[in-house]
């Protein structure tokens, strides 16, 4: 095919797309007054402008608080784009349609197990086009491809959970799709590195690969959640050394290892296990090449994680400073990034995100974040969010609302603009759910324009279980507001300034922040704990007298978007540890000191200055059935 008929074909395919979206829209908003429509023919392509009010955009591509309008297909298991498209997936010589790669690239000696010569196992899905017609390509690293420990196939299969969803609905429209075996799993070879240096390294040339080839236009997009979701920071940090990552689309990943498990210096029960324990199975699969597994991090792994328990979060700093993601980003980085959080997330704390967003505002990076009340999932899945969703605290008072089946024409407009430069700029902003479930934009997120509410200890909350938090686990004391007199809207990380005492140098403090109704029942709004050796806050490690000498905690919790209706009451329980988390090493009775220095402070805003919407409304008959409760 010649370059005129490359054009030609490109210009059809582009017209048979808008033609298939202006029947969509049509369709769909007739009945709601759509009050002119423009068609005009330009170059050979097919140019559809609509306005309905004041908002609508060009094509199928509206504002989010104008998306209900649309024809989404709401009624499936996952969401669906608004349109088809073009291309069929190109036929390879196996029954799934990819082709697989070794990627070669230079491991440094001191990693050990297969250094110098380390290998990437990857598998490409390309859609059918010319052949003088390149293609971006968005991808999904991680260390679930072809792993027996989780019953994932070989890596030529598309992964259930996302990548068919991607071949199906967007690879149609021009863009290749790629799964990445991360070092040590799959058929990629070293030791499983655990995001360290190695892994970096290793995705760092995958991408590079992937930019190069000649199908390729150069720009890589990286998506994935979990584990998955933590690769694109990874590969984010080498910035523009080639510039080919172009975009990075995290869900609930992870800007550093040691903030996956540890908070205020308190530690997880999972961290002591996480990298032998958790995934120590990886990469062993009984063959020759074993033996490359005996490289130092994975050999030093357990002893980091007990170690920073035992002593502080500092011990074995390298290692963790090695897996520490986000500084790097926000140095390097020069594409974009469309962060996605669960608020009710507790594999991967909320506050992976929050600030993290405004750090990426603030570092002049673009970035978009989608943060609503789910569990550790994708935004679009009904039956899994309704299944991880519960009542009193735990997502399920914003079910089905937390539904957005918008999702995949969401990232089909974010790829297109940002991998090949189609369309218009999507809206940067952040768009939030309370835990009632409604949903409203923010510029930065927390909010800049916020009021700090302030409640002392045993004066503007009464106290009924004494001063006194014994290292059982137990709960001590117990502190509860008046009746609200108006609604509370609060957004972002409520602090806990606490004077303390201990009997030791030790200690730690959980605190649960509870929503109470008129009749008492309570659900979950916030928790924070932290080891009182991390009492000034950050990373550093503090000593005072016991018994004698007063510290100030200064707790954060998990950060939260709730609404608080009027005639309720705020209750915080103190204890020694909560949910997911050990006892302190250090345990010690901790002494708690009443008054004006010892505060309870929350951010709240103005509803009326926001801007609310709703999204397309889920149809599926798990969010009905919520829905007719």
């Amino acid at each position: 095919m010649t370059e005129e008929e490359g054009v030609e074909f490109e210009n059809k395919a582009h017209e048979v797309r808008l033609t298939r979206e202006f029947n969509l829209v049509l369709g769909s908003t007739i009945a709601l007054s759509l009050l002119f429509l423009f068609i005009a023919a330009m170059f050979g392509t097919v140019i559809i402008d609509l306005a309905m009010g004041d908002d609508l955009e060009n094509e199928y591509r509206v504002p989010v608080w104008d998306r209900y309008l649309m024809d989404y297909a709401t009624d499936g298991d996952f969401g669906v784009a608004l349109e088809i498209g073009p291309y069929d997936i190109l036929p390879t010589d196996n029954e799934w349609n990819s082709t697989h790669t070794f990627v070669e690239y230079t491991l440094p000696i001191e990693e050990g197990g297969a250094a110098p010569n380390g290998l990437i196992s990857l598998a490409v899905w390309r859609p059918n086009v010319p052949e003088n017609i390149t293609v971006p390509v968005i991808a999904e690293f991680g260390p679930y491809f072809q792993e027996p420990s989780v019953e994932t196939p070989t890596i030529e299969v598309p992964g259930t959970w996302l990548g068919q969803m991607i071949i199906d609905q967007i690879l149609p429209h021009g863009f290749a799709f790629a799964q990445v075996s991360v070092s040590g799993t799959g058929r990629s070879n070293h030791c499983m590195d655990l995001m360290g240096n190695a892994e970096q390294l290793g995705n760092d040339a995958a991408v590079r690969w992937l930019g190069e080839q000649s199908w390729s236009n150069g720009a890589v997009g990286l998506i994935g959640k979990s584990y998955d979701g933590s690769t694109p920071w990874q590969a984010a940090m080498f910035g523009s050394e080639h510039d080919y990552l172009k975009t990075i689309v995290p869900i609930s990943g992870l800007i550093g290892v040691k903030e996956l498990m540890w908070r205020n210096g308190s530690s997880e029960a999972r961290a002591p296990i996480m990298h032998n324990g958790v995934y120590g199975s990886y990469g062993f699969d009984g063959n020759e090449e074993d033996y490359q597994n005996a490289c130092p991090d994975y050999i030093i792994g357990p002893g980091t994680g007990v170690g920073a328990w035992a002593w502080g979060g500092e011990a074995a700093g390298s290692y963790w400073a090695e897996r520490y993601f986000l500084d790097r980003v926000l140095e390097h980085y020069t594409g974009s990034v469309y962060l996605i959080q669960g608020m009710h997330d507790w594999n991967v704390d909320p506050h992976m995100a929050v600030p993290t967003m405004n750090a990426l505002i603030d570092a002049g990076i673009e970035a978009k974040g989608l943060f609503g009340q789910w569990d550790h999932d994708y935004p679009d899945r009904p039956v899994q969010l309704d299944d991880r969703s519960d009542l009193g605290g735990r997502g399920g008072e914003a079910f089905p609302e937390m539904v957005r089946m918008d999702w995949m024409q969401d990232l089909l407009e974010w790829f297109d603009y940002y991998l090949r430069g189609e369309g218009e700029a999507p809206g940067l902003y952040i768009e939030i759910q309370s835990n009632q479930g409604s949903w409203r934009l923010e510029d930065r997120y927390p909010p800049a324009d916020v009021n700090e509410m302030r409640w002392s200890l045993g004066e503007d909350m009464t106290n009924s279980g004494g001063t006194t938090v014994l290292p059982t686990g137990n709960i001590g004391p117990v502190y509860v507001t008046e009746a609200l007199e108006e609604t509370l809207f609060i957004a972002g990380t409520p602090r806990l300034h606490i004077d303390v005492t201990t009997a030791t140098l030790g200690g730690q403090l959980y605190a649960l922040l509870e929503d109470c109704d008129e009749s008492n029942n309570c659900i979950h709004i916030a928790h924070a704990i932290m080891d009182l050796r991390y009492h000034a806050g950050g990373d550093s490690v503090q000593t005072w007298t016991p018994v004698v000498e007063t510290i100030n905690a200064k707790m954060e919790f998990m950060p939260m978007d709730v609404e608080i209706e009027a005639g309720h009451t705020l209750r915080l329980s103190l204890a020694s540890t909560g949910e997911d988390y050990l006892p302190a090493s250090t345990s010690s009775a901790v002494f708690i000191q009443e008054g004006l220095d010892s505060t309870l402070q929350l951010d709240t805003f103005e509803p009326s200055e926001r801007r609310y919407f709703s999204p397309p409304e889920c149809t599926h008959e798990r969010c009905v059935q919520a829905s007719g409760n």
